[in-house]
C-alpha cells in the first residue's frame, strides 16, 4: 500500500470514526488453513498506521488446522489480531454474531476470510458512508466501478437472486451477498439482536432488519478475484437460501416481526445458573453434553448431574456435582437437582442432548424481564446422528407431524410466547420453581407439560421461545424406537387433553385420531358403493402425495424413509392419543419406574 493510499484511508476513516472511534474487522473462517495467516497479515498490513483497528477472525468449527493458524497469527500480532473460536460449526450468521460480541470498535467491517474481496477499496467505503450519511455501506459486484473476476454461472445466479430479493423485500441495493460490508456499531447491533438466520441468507436478513428500522444503506465498488474456487453454490445451499429468503419476506411483510420483536436488556449483575442433568448413568451422550458445557460463552454456571448410583465424571473447568438418586423418574431427579441448587436460574437439559456454545448466553438475558418465568429453545437433530436417527429427526420436523409446534425441532422459527415446552431444553427462574413446588412426579412423560401450565396459568408468567437458545437432541431411529416414543407421547397427550385441557386439548393433537378414524370408517364404507370406494381411494392417494412432497430430500433414500416415517407416525399417534383420551389413569400413575430399556434404546450406534 502506497503512502498516498494510506493517507487517503486515514483521512476518509477519520471523518467517520472521529477522535475516539475504532474499526473492528470481523472475518468468518471455515476450512482456510492454507491461506488464513497470509490473509490476516495482508489485512493488518493494509490497516497499519494511524488508523485504530482490530481484526477478529472467527473460526466456525473448522475441521482442518484453521484454528491453529489463527493462534499463530495472534501470537505474531497480539495487538491487532483477536481470534474467536466456535467449537461446533453453526453457520456464518452465528460466527459473525460471536465476532460482534467480541468487537470493541465503533465501526464494523465484515470481510470474508478467504479475502477474494480486496480490502484496498475500504477508502471508498468510508467516503460513501460520509458523503451519503449512510449507516451501512455494502460492496456490490454490480456497481459500475467494481473490478471483478467472477464466473459467468455465478453472475447469472447473482442476478436471479437480486431480482427475487427486490421483488420480495424491496432493499434499495443491487447486491446483498458480497462479503464486504461496513456498519456503524448501532446499525449492526440493532440487526443482530433481531436476526434469526444462521447460515447463507444472514447478509440479507441483517440488511433487511436495518433498512426497515431506517438505517440508510449505500453501495460501494469492490475488487474481486474469485480465481478457481468452487464456492458454496450447491443445490443444497441454493434450497437453503431460497427457504431463508422466503422466511425473511414472511417475517418482514406478513408477520411484521422485526419491528415488534422484544429485546431483553442486559442484567446489572451476572445471574448464576445451575444446569441440571437427570440420567440413569454415565454414557457417551452425557460426556458429549458435559464437553459442550465446557464451551459455553456464559461462564456463571454450575452443573448438577443426577445418576442412579455414585459415578465418577472426571474433572471439569466448571463446578460439577454428582448427586446419586437411586432409580427415580426424571421429574424426581430434576426436583432433587433444583433442591441442591442455590442459583438464580435452573437450566434443564437431557443427557442425550448437548447445547450450542451460546446456549446460556442467549437464554439468560430474558430473566431480566420480571414477567418471564422460563425460556426454551429448539432441540435440533445433531448432524452426525446415524441415518435412521436423522430420518427420525426429519419426521419430527415435518410440518405435517409437528404442525404449529415445529419450532421445537428446527432452529429458525421466530421468537414467541409459548405455554408448553419440553424439559430437554428449558430454563426456569428459581423463584418460580419454588412457587410451583417443582415438577409433579406422578407422570412420565408429560411432567414438563404440567410444569409449563403451572408457570403460565398459576403464576401468570411468560415462557419465551428463542431459536438461538439451541441444543442438539439425539433422536431415536426409525422405525420401532421412534414409534414407541411417539406412542408414549400420544398416550399421555390424549389423557392430558382430558385432565389438563388448557394446554393439551387442541385441534392439532386431535387430527391424527380423526385421520385414523377416517381410515377405518372409509374402509368399512368403501364396499357399499363404487362412488364411496373411489372417494376413499382418492383421499388416500391425496394424503400419500401430500406427505410424500412434504418429506422431500435431495437424498432419495432419506426422502423415502422419512415419508414412510411420517405416515407411520400419524397412525401410531392417532391410535395412542385416542387410547389416552379414553383411559381413566396412566400406567405411570400406578406402576413403579424403570428405565434401563429407555437408556439402551437411545444409546449411540
Amino acid at each position: 500500500m502506497t503512502t498516498e493510499n494510506r493517507k487517503n484511508l486515514w483521512t476518509s476513516a477519520s471523518d467517520c470514526l472521529g477522535k475516539s472511534g475504532m474499526l473492528s474487522v470481523i472475518m468468518p473462517v471455515y476450512g482456510l488453513e492454507s491461506v488464513i495467516r497470509r490473509n490476516l497479515e495482508a489485512v493488518c498490513d493494509y490497516l497499519a498506521g494511524n488508523l485504530p483497528f482490530e481484526v477478529i477472525p472467527v473460526d466456525d468449527g473448522s475441521s482442518d488446522g484453521s484454528a491453529e493458524a489463527l493462534r499463530q497469527a495472534a501470537a505474531r500480532d497480539p495487538e491487532h489480531v483477536r481470534p474467536v473460536f466456535v467449537k461446533v460449526n453453526a453457520g456464518k450468521g452465528n460466527a459473525l454474531k460471536r465476532g460482534f460480541a467480541a468487537a470493541r470498535g465503533s465501526h464494523i467491517l465484515l470481510l470474508d476470510g478467504d479475502l477474494d474481496l480486496s480490502p484496498s477499496r475500504l477508502t471508498t467505503f468510508f467516503d460513501v458512508m460520509r458523503d451519503q450519511n449512510a449507516s451501512i455501506v455494502i460492496g456490490s459486484k454490480r456497481h459500475p466501478d467494481s473490478v471483478i473476476d467472477y464466473p459467468w454461472h455465478r453472475r447469472i445466479a447473482s442476478s436471479i437472486y437480486y431480482t427475487l430479493v427486490w421483488m420480495l423485500v424491496g432493499l434499495p441495493v443491487s447486491d446483498t451477498q458480497t462479503g464486504m460490508k461496513l456498519f456503524t456499531r448501532d446499525a449492526l447491533g440493532w440487526a443482530l439482536d433481531r436476526m434469526l438466520v444462521k447460515a447463507f441468507a444472514f447478509d440479507l436478513e441483517v440488511l433487511t432488519i436495518a433498512n426497515a428500522k431506517g438505517f440508510k444503506v449505500a453501495e460501494a465498488p469492490v475488487e474481486m478475484h474469485f480465481g478457481n474456487k468452487i464456492g458454496c453454490l450447491s443445490w443444497r445451499n441454493v434450497v437453503q437460501v431460497m427457504n431463508d429468503t422466503l422466511a425473511i419476506f414472511y417475517r418482514l411483510r406478513i408477520l411484521r416481526y422485526y419491528s415488534s420483536v422484544e429485546v431483553a436488556p442486559p442484567s446489572n449483575a451476572p445471574l448464576k445458573v445451575s444446569v441440571v442433568i437427570a440420567c440413569p448413568a454415565p454414557s457417551p451422550y452425557l460426556a458429549e453434553c458435559l464437553d459442550a458445557l465446557e464451551r459455553q460463552t456464559y461462564r456463571h454456571f454450575e452443573v448438577i448431574v443426577l445418576p442412579d448410583a455414585p459415578s465418577e465424571l472426571g474433572p471439569r473447568p466448571f463446578p460439577l456435582r454428582v448427586v446419586p438418586t437411586g432409580k427415580a423418574r426424571p421429574a424426581e431427579k430434576r426436583n432433587k437437582g433444583f433442591a441442591e441448587s442455590g442459583a438464580d436460574v435452573v437450566g434443564f437439559i437431557d443427557d442425550d442432548a448437548f447445547p450450542a456454545p451460546n446456549w446460556l448466553e442467549h437464554a439468560i438475558k430474558y430473566f431480566t424481564l420480571p414477567d418471564v418465568g422460563a425460556v426454551g429453545g429448539p432441540g435440533v437433530t445433531p448432524p452426525h446422528d446415524p441415518f435412521m436417527a436423522q430420518a427420525g429427526g426429519r419426521v419430527y420436523a415435518n410440518p405435517l407431524v409437528s404442525g404449529n409446534f415445529r419450532y421445537r425441532y428446527v432452529g429458525d422459527r421466530v421468537r414467541s410466547r409459548v405455554d408448553d415446552f419440553p424439559s430437554c431444553n428449558l430454563l426456569v427462574k428459581s423463584e418460580t420453581l419454588k412457587a410451583i413446588k417443582g415438577y409433579r412426579t406422578d407422570f412420565w412423560p408429560g411432567e414438563d407439560t404440567i410444569l409449563c401450565s403451572d408457570i403460565v396459568l398459576s403464576q401468570g408468567q411468560r415462557i419465551v421461545y428463542d431459536p438461538w437458545v439451541q441444543v442438539f437432541h439425539h433422536r431415536r431411529p426409525l422405525f420401532a424406537p421412534h414409534l414407541r416414543q411417539i406412542g408414549r407421547y400420544a398416550l399421555h397427550r390424549g389423557h392430558f387433553a382430558k385432565r389438563f385441557p388448557a394446554t393439551s386439548l387442541r385441534l392439532s393433537y386431535l387430527i391424527p385420531s380423526f385421520f385414523v378414524a377416517g381410515i377405518i370408517l372409509g374402509a368399512a364404507c368403501a364396499p357399499l358403493h363404487p362412488w364411496l370406494r373411489n372417494a376413499y381411494i382418492g383421499a388416500l392417494m391425496f394424503y400419500a402425495t401430500v406427505t410424500f412432497v412434504s418429506s422431500f430430500s435431495l437424498r432419495p433414500l432419506l426422502w423415502l424413509v422419512t415419508w414412510l416415517g411420517v405416515m407411520a407416525t400419524h397412525i401410531v399417534y392417532g391410535v395412542r392419543f385416542a387410547q389416552g383420551l379414553l383411559s381413566r389413569r396412566m400406567p405411570c400413575e400406578v406402576a413403579s419406574f424403570d428405565h434401563p430399556s429407555e437408556n439402551q434404546e437411545k444409546a449411540p450406534v
